[in-house]
C-alpha cells in the first residue's frame, strides 16, 4: 500500500530504516539493514535528499571520507511521515486478527515493543489461546514479512497465562503494564 504512495519498495524499506532506527547510517549499512541492492539505495537516497527529507554528512575514516544519511527532523512534512509508516503498520494487523481466527482460538493478543516504540518489552506480540504451533509459527512468519521487520512473539496457552498471571509472572506483568495496544481481549484486562 505504501509503496504506491512513496514510489518504491525500496524508498519506503529505507524511510521505515530512518524511522525506526536513529542513524546516521552509510550506504552500505543502510543495504544490509534493509536487504537492498547498493544502486536502489544510493538511488533512493539521492533521491531522499533531493526532497530534503534527508540530509548527509561526511566522516573522514582513515584515509577516506564516508558519506552518513540521517534524517532531518525538520523537514516540514516529518511528523506527517512518520506517522503514516506507523500507522501503515498498524493496518496489518486487521489481516492479523483474521488469520489468527482461521487457524485457532484467540483469548489475548496484545501489540507492544516494536508496536508502540518501547525498546523496554521483552516481546513485541502476546497471544493467549489455542492454536496448532506449526500453523501459528507460520502465520507469525507471514507477518513478519508483511510488517517488514522481525518480530518477537509469545504464544502462551490459557492455562499458562492463567498460572503466569496468579503467579505475577514478572515477563507477564511487564508486558501488560507498559504501554500496548489490546487487539483482542477475552480477558477484561482494561475491565471493560
Amino acid at each position: 500500500m505504501l509503496e504506491q504512495l512513496f514510489g518504491s519498495k525500496a524508498r519506503l524499506e529505507i524511510l521505515k530504516l530512518f524511522i525506526d532506527e536513529e542513524g546516521p547510517f552509510y550506504v552500505r549499512e543502510i543495504g544490509k539493514k534493509t536487504h537492498l541492492h547498493i544502486n536502489s539505495v544510493r538511488r533512493e537516497l539521492d533521491n531522499l535528499e533531493k526532497l530534503g527529507l534527508l540530509k548527509s554528512l561526511s566522516q573522514l575514516r582513515g584515509e577516506h571520507d564516508k558519506k552518513y544519511y540521517q534524517l532531518d527532523r525538520d523537514f516540514v512534512l516529518y511528523p506527517e511521515i512518520k506517522a503514516l509508516i506507523k500507522k501503515a503498520h498498524l493496518i496489518l494487523q486487521e489481516p492479523l486478527i483474521n488469520d489468527l481466527n482461521k487457524i485457532g482460538q484467540t483469548n489475548l493478543l496484545v501489540l507492544s515493543g516494536f508496536f508502540v516504540n518501547s525498546s523496554d518489552s521483552p516481546t513485541d506480540v502476546l497471544i493467549v489461546g489455542k492454536f496448532n504451533k506449526n500453523k501459528l509459527n507460520f502465520l507469525m512468519k507471514k507477518f513478519q514479512k508483511d510488517v517488514g521487520q522481525e518480530i518477537r512473539y509469545t504464544i502462551l496457552s490459557p492455562n499458562e497465562f492463567k498460572y503466569r498471571r496468579d503467579l505475577t509472572d514478572k515477563f507477564l506483568f511487564n508486558i501488560l503494564e507498559q504501554r500496548k495496544i489490546i487487539l483482542i481481549d477475552k480477558y477484561k484486562l482494561n475491565g471493560k
